[in-house]
């Protein structure tokens, strides 16, 4: 279903990320060092046909009617149904080009795919909601303490097997 790799060159993280933040005016972006916290790991226990999946993305994604992002520094998420219909979905994000997410917001946030993953028997199911929010957050305090628990919440209430994370 999926296809294999693609064939446009490898882009440059650090280097894209400094052009955009100076385009935009600021200083410098200060880069969270995390390397040196092992990352939990935790081996899946089932198959994923059996297993149900939460998708986070932090593309800026809202539903038509849902208040869309600010574009700096909002910390709070969005929940999207898992049976929304893409043409309902929008963007809000100041850190990217949102041109190809506009036209199909699964190159961000691939409701889609993992719908019909679930419709082929791939994926067991998905949660009652996705959660989305608007990743171009300057303050690695205030995601800490204001969105990672927002988000946290949202696994322990819809109780995933999984958790696809999908960034920006």
């Amino acid at each position: 279903m999926i296809s294999g790799r693609s064939s446009l060159p490898a882009a440059d993280y650090i280097a894209e990320t400094r052009r955009l933040y100076d385009s935009l005016g600021y200083d410098s972006y200060r880069w969270a060092d995390e390397r040196a916290t092992p990352a939990p790991w935790a081996a899946i226990d089932k198959p994923l046909s059996q297993s149900r999946i939460l998708l986070i993305g932090s593309g800026g994604l809202y539903r038509h009617g849902q208040i869309a992002f600010h574009t700096k520094d909002d910390t709070s998420i969005r929940l999207i149904a898992s049976d929304t219909p893409t043409d309902e979905l929008r963007t809000a994000h100041f850190a990217y080009d949102q041109t190809d997410a506009r036209t199909d917001p699964n190159c961000v946030f691939p409701l889609d795919v993992l719908r019909a993953m679930v419709d082929d028997s791939e994926l067991g199911g998905l949660t009652e909601s996705a959660v989305a929010f608007m990743g171009g957050v300057y303050s690695t305090r205030r995601l800490r303490e204001e969105t990672v628990p927002l988000i946290l919440e949202q696994c322990h209430r819809q109780e995933p097997d999984l958790v696809l994370l999908v960034p920006v």
